[in-house]
């Protein structure tokens, strides 16, 4: 049985499985598809799941493509997918679904612009940080300038996306740099959404022997505040939306960064006031890296 995943944002919209796995899996602290074969369903496949549900077809107007990277597909492929969903789905309008770097780096410009053409837009991209040191130690497979390169590249052909981030991706001590170098990446490609998670790790990945045996230290309580603190202050992207409710992150929070900001600044700080006697200590974590101190807790 395919494992399936999606943002807790598209909740809405139509899962529709193109691929199973993920065409990369390699990443330090990724536990998703560790065990799963990646493989790209056939267009029969894919059809027989739009036929199904073409009685909703009117209740339809956002598909996400599932599983983990489908824009690892070609873009003719992906071209063939979008044109059948349409068909299928008049009132579809966006087509979103996972994405990496190194999957737009196999995109001409011109293919960029023909599945922008066909409503693929709001890719959701696990850039992670845009401190190379951090990139390197998760084994994403691309540099900070790689990224900026592609993300841009986007941006020209039309195809907006979500930046997700790892708050903590770089360990502890360098919680600065990397909050500094991944606000230059995001201020200069500009997503419409930041989708942000701290570092953990699950049993089966090398991130989880690296946080074992003390090859990689998480940050503490202290450190995250003062990361998340530094990015926010560094971020100028207005018209860009804060999405901060993932079970992991040190207080669930979200907001426009235009008008919310002071807001989530003021969180943080409550929220920094209220654990001050475990600043020192790191998070003690459950399933999908949720923190216990968290439970319960709402902003």
């Amino acid at each position: 049985m395919s494992i399936r995943f999606r943002p807790p944002f598209e909740a809405g919209s139509f899962l529709l499985e193109v691929t199973e796995g993920c065409s990369h899996n390699r990443c330090s602290f990724c536990t998703m598809y560790r065990d799963q074969q990646f493989r790209i369903l056939s267009i029969d496949e894919i059809e027989e799941q739009l036929f199904a549900a073409k009685i909703s077809a009117d209740k339809i107007s956002r598909v996400f493509l599932e599983n983990g990277d489908a824009f690892a597909l070609s873009a003719e492929k992906l071209s063939v997918i979008a044109e059948m969903v349409h068909s299928y789905f008049p009132k579809v309008r966006t087509i979103s679904m996972y994405a990496s770097v190194k999957n737009i780096i196999r995109k001409s410009d011109s293919e960029l612009k023909q599945l922008a053409s066909l409503g693929i837009g709001d890719l959701n991209i696990g850039i992670e940080s845009g401190y190379d040191k951090a990139l390197k130690m998760m084994e994403k497979g691309y540099s900070a300038k790689d990224a900026e390169e592609q993300l841009l590249r986007l941006k020209d052909a039309g195809i907006s996306f979500c930046a997700n981030i790892i708050l903590g991706a770089a360990g502890s001590g360098s919680s600065y740099n990397n909050a500094r170098e991944t606000a230059k990446l995001l201020n200069r490609t500009k997503p419409y959404l930041i989708f942000t998670g701290t570092i953990h790790a699950d049993e089966g990945c090398p991130l989880y022997d690296q946080m074992k045996d003390g090859r990689f230290e998480e940050c503490t309580f202290e450190e995250y505040f003062y990361e998340e603190e530094v990015l926010l202050n560094m971020l100028e992207l207005p018209e860009t939306y804060l999405f901060g409710l993932h079970p992991s992150n040190v207080l669930l929070v979200q907001g426009k960064l235009g008008t919310d900001k002071n807001k989530i600044m003021k969180a943080l700080y409550k929220r920094r006031k209220q654990l001050a006697k475990k600043l020192d200590q790191r998070p003690v974590r459950i399933s999908e890296g949720t923190i216990i101190e968290n439970i319960g807790y709402l902003v």
